[in-house]
C-alpha cells in the first residue's frame, strides 16, 4: 500500500507544485496549499515520482499516514484523468 500526499504546514504557497501536477490536484487553501486525494493520482504513469514533490523547494510533502492507497487505485485516477 501507498500513502496519498500531504502538504505540511511548512508549505509558503510558492506555486512551484501547483504547476506541475499533472492531475491539477493541488490548490490554495488558505494559508497553505493542499493535495486533493480524490484527484492525485502521485504521478503513476506519469513519472517515476511525483512531480510535486519533485518541483517543492520547501520539501513539505509527505506521505498522508491517514490516506493509503494500493498501486492498481493510483493508476485507475491517472487513466480517468486522461478521459
Amino acid at each position: 500500500m501507498i500513502m496519498a500526499l500531504l502538504i505540511t504546514k511548512d508549505c509558503v504557497c510558492c506555486d512551484a507544485c501547483r504547476e506541475e501536477c499533472p492531475d491539477e490536484a493541488i490548490y490554495e487553501h488558505s494559508p497553505i496549499y493542499v493535495i486533493d486525494a480524490d484527484l492525485c493520482s502521485e504521478c503513476v504513469n506519469d513519472f517515476s515520482e511525483p512531480a510535486c514533490i519533485v518541483a517543492c523547494p520547501y520539501e513539505c510533502i509527505i506521505p498522508d499516514p491517514d490516506n493509503v492507497e494500493s498501486i492498481e487505485e493510483l493508476k485507475l485516477k491517472n487513466r480517468n484523468r486522461e478521459f
